[in-house]
C-alpha cells in the first residue's frame, strides 16, 4: 500500500475514534441532564416544558414517561426527516430513546436513597442541584455538535420555514409548550420557566469552562490517538476539575470577605485568580472568533450558491 493510502486509512480511523469519542460525551452529557431533571422532578419544582407535557399525559394515558416522550419524538423526528435531515445525528437518536426512560430511573433512584417529606429545604437544594446538573448535561451533549434533540430542532426549522427569528420561535414554541404542560396538569414550576427562558447564561457557562475544552481534547487527542495522549488527557481533565472546584471556593471566600480590607497575601492571591480568569477570557475569545470566522465563511458561500 503506498503512503497515500495509508494516510487515507489513518485518517478514516482516527475519524471514527473521534466520532466515538463525541458519541460517548453526549451520552454523558444525556446522563447528567437526565440526573438533573430527576431532581427537579422529585422536588416538585418544575420540568421543562417539553417533559412537563409528556410527564402529564402519560399519567393521563397510564403510559411510562419513557415510552410516551419516545413517541412523541418519534413523530417529531419523521418531521424532520422530512424538513431538515441535517440536524439529524447520532445525538438526537439518543436524545430521542433515552432522556425519558433515564428520568424515571434517575426519579427511583431518588427515591430509594431519599424516602423523606420535602421540606422547603430539600425543594431549594433540589432546584438548585437540578438546574446545575440540567445546564452541565446539556452543554456537554449539545457541543460534540451530533445533532438536536427533536423538540430542539422544531424552533430552528420553523425559523428558516416562516422566515422569523429564531428567538422568536424558540419563545413561542416553549409557550405553547408550557400552556399544553399546564392543560395537561404537568408538573410546571418555576424551574420550568427558568430552563425555558432563562437556561442559556449558564449552558453557555459550561460551554466555555468545561464542554469546548473537552471537544479540544477530543479533536487533539484523535490526531494521534496512543495511550500517551490517554494519559495527558486525564491529567489535564483531573487539573480543569481541581482548579474549578478551586474557583468555586475562592468566589465563595471571596462573598464572604467583600466587606473586608485584604491582606497582602490575599491581594496577590486574588490578583493571580484574576490574571487566570482574564486568560481563560482571552482563549473563550479565540474560540469565538474562530466559531464567527467559520460562520462568515458559510455564509459568503451560501450567498455567493444562491446568485
Amino acid at each position: 500500500m503506498d503512503e497515500s493510502g495509508k494516510s487515507n486509512n489513518q485518517q478514516v480511523r482516527n475519524k471514527i475514534v473521534n466520532t466515538v469519542m463525541k458519541t460517548i460525551m453526549s451520552f454523558i452529557g444525556i446522563m447528567i441532564l437526565s440526573l438533573g431533571a430527576a431532581f427537579l422532578r422529585e422536588g416538585r419544582v418544575g420540568l421543562d416544558p417539553f417533559t412537563a407535557m409528556n410527564t402529564g399525559l402519560s399519567a393521563r394515558f397510564n403510559m411510562s414517561l419513557g415510552t410516551f416522550q419516545l413517541g412523541v419524538n418519534l413523530i417529531i423526528f419523521v418531521f424532520i426527516v422530512i424538513l431538515d435531515r441535517k440536524k439529524i445525528g447520532i445525538g438526537t437518536i439518543l436524545n430521542m430513546v433515552l432522556v425519558g426512560y433515564e428520568i424515571e430511573w434517575f426519579s427511583q433512584l431518588y427515591q430509594h436513597f431519599y424516602s423523606g417529606s420535602v421540606t422547603p429545604l430539600v425543594i431549594v437544594a433540589d432546584l438548585v442541584i437540578g438546574l446545575l446538573l440540567f445546564t452541565f448535561g446539556t452543554s456537554i451533549y449539545m457541543t460534540p455538535s451530533l445533532g438536536v434533540a427533536p423538540y430542539d430542532a422544531i424552533a430552528p426549522i420553523a425559523s428558516a420555514r416562516l422566515h422569523i427569528k429564531y428567538k422568536i420561535a424558540r419563545m413561542i414554541q416553549d409557550i405553547l409548550f408550557l400552556v399544553a404542560a399546564v392543560l395537561a396538569s404537568g408538573p410546571v414550576g418555576i424551574a420550568t420557566i427558568i430552563v425555558a427562558f432563562f437556561a442559556g447564561p449558564l449552558i453557555t457557562y459550561w460551554n466555555g469552562r468545561v464542554s469546548k475544552k473537552l471537544v479540544q481534547s477530543i479533536d487533539h487527542f484523535s490526531e494521534k490517538p496512543s495511550m500517551k495522549q490517554v494519559g495527558h488527557g486525564l491529567v489535564a481533565f483531573g487539573q480543569v476539575s481541581y482548579r474549578y472546584v478551586s474557583n468555586v471556593y475562592n468566589e465563595t471566600f471571596h462573598v464572604q470577605l467583600h466587606l473586608s480590607d485584604y491582606s497582602d497575601a490575599e491581594l496577590e492571591s486574588e490578583l493571580k485568580n484574576v490574571k487566570r480568569n482574564m486568560n481563560d477570557s482571552e482563549k473563550l475569545y479565540l474560540d469565538y472568533k474562530e466559531q464567527y470566522d467559520l460562520l462568515s465563511k458559510e455564509n459568503i458561500k451560501r450567498q455567493e450558491n444562491e446568485k
